[in-house]
């Protein structure tokens, strides 16, 4: 398959772009080739100003099941036993993470079906993720003695510590009920309402400056990283720069005069 066809592109007139898995026979792994596809599809649509928010979803039973094993296990064919293979892999995967979490536009996974290992890392690295009911998750590596190291870097930063341990060291399935309550996902809807809450959230969410977007989300995962003052230091030196831009001055304006903002995303 094509890039274009196993990433399904579909930019809507309001700003929406939905990314849609589409290597269903494999279940939507994260081959190679997905890696690339991914990876240049997050960045284009960082610099797309057409571009408000991306959904990702996935056609199948699979929203995705973590790295393509059968391509990992013909990588040991190497002199090295896959050393250099499975490392440049691990980067590719690392780098897609990454830059969802970098992509200016806010990112909202839609998940349908199983999302497992490197899979629910891709959930857990998205800003936001609604899930049908009957989605699951889990970080199953433990079951072929391949410890889910990589996807425990995303989980642990959206679950408490014994939470994320507790799928990694079990490698049970997580409910889609259970992945909301402990905040994996923000939450559960009926399947056939899943699209269309997606729909909602997204539109909200696109409706905003998308300047004024892009400060929050870089600014959020910059002091996650921080210890608290020096948290509130960068925070503040944002809100001063944020408050000096266009679209601040614009939508305070509007608030004080009661109209809607005219966005100029600058």
């Amino acid at each position: 398959m094509t890039p274009d066809d196993i990433l399904l592109k579909d930019l809507s007139d309001t700003g929406i772009l939905r990314l849609t898995l589409n290597d269903v026979a494999r279940r939507n792994a994260l081959s190679e080739a997905m890696l690339e596809a991914l990876g240049a599809a997050f960045a284009a649509a960082g610099q797309d100003p057409a571009v408000r928010v991306v959904v990702l979803a996935a056609h199948g039973p699979a929203f995705c099941a973590g790295h393509d094993l059968k391509e990992m296990t013909a990588g040991r064919a190497a002199e090295d036993g896959g050393r250099a293979y499975f490392t440049r892999v691990m980067a590719m995967c690392s780098g897609v993470m990454q830059g969802i979490v970098t992509c200016p536009k806010p990112v909202i996974a839609e998940v349908t079906g199983v999302a497992t290992a490197a899979g629910c890392q891709l959930v857990a690295s998205c800003d936001l993720a609604l899930a049908a009911e009957s989605a699951r998750f889990s970080t199953p590596g433990v079951h072929i003695g391949l410890f889910c190291s990589t996807p425990m870097v995303a989980l642990s930063r959206n679950v408490s510590n014994k939470h994320a341990m507790e799928m990694l060291l079990t490698g049970d399935m997580t409910s889609a009920a259970r992945a909301a309550e402990i905040g994996l996902v923000n939450r559960a809807v009926p399947d056939d309402d899943l699209q269309a809450a997606v729909r909602e959230m997204a539109l909200k969410i696109a409706s905003k400056s998308s300047m004024t977007l892009a400060t929050g989300k870089r600014a959020f995962y910059a002091q996650r990283e921080m210890p608290l003052a020096e948290a509130y230091d960068h925070a503040s030196a944002v809100m001063v720069e944020n408050m000096l831009a266009l679209d601040a001055r614009e939508g305070i304006g509007a608030f004080i005069e009661k109209r809607a903002p005219l966005w100029q995303d600058a």
